[in-house]
């Protein structure tokens, strides 16, 4: 049963935290439209002025073994207020030696009561290419039929799914990635969504890039790949999501979107100048999903997108999985408060 205004419907006097482990939230289904809905509406809300996303806070020590971030946000189509944690241990070693934890904390800002704590690691391996998806849909050249997805990791998996989402003509898809196993995780998502569909996967990632009207770098750091300015054909969009573009890809475009520009300032720093200086971000993604600021204005700009999460979209697709899954019953109901 589900508030027409909240989603999920609590007792009154429960004030019981409903922990949703990863086990928990891997058993919901949901469609790719379904969350692509959900982080646009996310994004509406915030552009109209009813949501809160204040700056993520930062903390990393002096020898950079680990990175920590806490964001506190507010639904205001939702009334829900949350805050995500997210916590990387091991950066200087590999992807399988490192340890990441994230979590997200949902309280009902109607009735004043939690309403669940998750873990957040398939909400974000939801959202990203979803926004990634939504950036393409909004910002990609008129007539766009190629795409070229940098990386086969948690984002990249989804990233051609979701891609196709939203721009369902793309008739070229193409993949750059060095992990055999990662590349086949890639073609097993493409075809448990799109059976008729299969990825062509390129060895040179910069004559691939000269080909394809979108890029999305969904790359680990140690990626070869480092798509340059010149790599990039005239309309082309390129999409930063982890690594695999050169810092040229941003400083040279055409345009440049951020959903957060102050984010970019934070979480880019490896695409700063010689001095740590960005170029001026011409518009956040936020108002131009809204209609009130200007993506692209013609078709053969170059268009630079920096996708960092901001924590409304956690927020909406994390509520959007509660009311799914207490739905279902799923969970363990903790008397923290007791």
């Amino acid at each position: 049963m589900t508030s027409p205004t909240t989603g999920p419907c609590i007792p009154a006097d429960d004030t019981t935290l409903r922990l949703l482990s990863t086990s928990d939230l891997a058993g919901i289904d949901i469609s790719l439209a379904d969350v692509v809905d959900t982080v646009e509406g996310a994004y509406r809300t915030l552009a109209a002025g009813l949501s809160d996303n204040p700056r993520k806070l930062t903390v990393k020590p002096s020898d950079g073994h680990s990175v920590s971030y806490a964001m506190l946000g507010r639904d205001g189509s939702r009334d829900v207020v949350a805050v995500k944690t997210s916590y990387k241990h091991g950066l200087h070693k590999g992807r399988e030696e490192q340890h990441y934890y994230t979590a997200l904390t949902l309280y009902d800002d109607v009735t004043g009561l939690p309403v669940a704590m998750m873990d957040c690691g398939r909400i974000g391996s939801l959202r990203t290419p979803a926004v990634s998806a939504l950036l393409a849909r909004e910002l990609a050249a008129p007539g766009a039929r190629g795409a070229l997805v940098i990386g086969t990791g948690t984002q990249g998996r989804l990233a051609l799914p979701f891609l196709l989402t939203t721009l369902p003509d793309l008739d070229r898809l193409m993949l750059f990635g060095t992990h055999a196993e990662g590349i086949e995780a890639v073609r097993a998502q493409l075809r448990a969504h799109f059976p008729d569909r299969d990825v062509e996967v390129v060895t040179d990632a910069r004559a691939a890039a000269a080909e394809a009207d979108i890029v999305v770098a969904t790359a680990g750091a140690h990626t070869p790949a480092a798509i340059e300015a010149d790599d990039l054909k005239p309309g082309a969009l390129s999409i930063l999501v982890g690594h695999g573009l050169a810092p040229s890809a941003l400083h040279r475009a055409d345009r440049v979107v951020a959903t957060s520009e102050a984010q970019m300032k934070v979480t880019g720093t490896d695409m700063a100048d010689a001095d740590g200086n960005f170029p001026a971000v011409d518009a956040e993604f936020p108002p131009v999903l809204a209609g009130t600021a200007t993506g692209r204005t013609t078709p053969d700009q170059r268009i630079f997108a920096y996708n960092s999460g901001l924590v409304v979209t956690d927020i909406a697709l994390g509520h959007r999985f509660a009311q799914l899954a207490i739905e279902q019953g799923l969970g363990t109901q903790v008397p923290l408060w007791r």
